[in-house]
């Protein structure tokens, strides 16, 4: 809760997984920058996803759309239950969120890849950069965390994005 603006929480709960998709996506409102403090992913299949057999390598990464951002589809927009300051009483968030759109959003400008690492599904995933190397966007950009390998089957999943809005 300590720092500059307002935290929330862009979360999706128990999700089937069979597609490449944008797990989360943030646009900010006219005059704001959101900056991404955090990503979480999780596993919540139970015992069909556990095991040696199960085990899959999956791609991520973060990317910056620089300009003229459409929206994906397919998933799920902002909503109470899914998008939740972190702080007791505090305001809705101003910024767009989804999570989950397996038609991805695109760009007019080049897309940048700001993070690109992997996700071994038998462990939580965990995305915490220093404070120093946390990302930016601003209202003209969009930022997706994206899966860039479709899983060999159905993987059910939880994922948290803690987003910190700007004042």
């Amino acid at each position: 809760m300590i720092g500059i603006g307002r935290a929330y929480s862009l979360t999706f709960t128990a999700v089937a997984i069979t597609a490449v998709q944008d797990l989360f996506y943030v646009k900010p409102a006219a005059d704001k920058i959101c900056v991404i403090e955090a990503v979480y992913l999780s596993n919540v299949g139970g015992t069909a996803d556990a095991g040696d057999a199960q085990e899959e390598l999956l791609r991520v990464e973060c990317n910056r759309l620089p300009a003229t951002v459409t929206v994906g589809s397919g998933g799920s927009a902002s909503a109470t239950g899914t998008l939740n300051p972190l702080a007791v009483n505090d305001a809705a968030a101003g910024f767009t969120g989804r999570t989950n759109d397996t038609t991805p959003a695109t760009t007019s400008g080049t897309a940048r890849t700001l993070h690109a690492d992997g996700w071994n599904i038998r462990v939580p995933y965990v995305w915490l950069p220093p404070p120093e190397h946390r990302l930016l966007v601003a209202n003209a950009e969009a930022i997706v965390f994206k899966l860039n390998t479709a899983p060999n089957d159905s993987v059910t999943c939880s994922g948290t994005m803690i987003v910190r809005e700007l004042p």
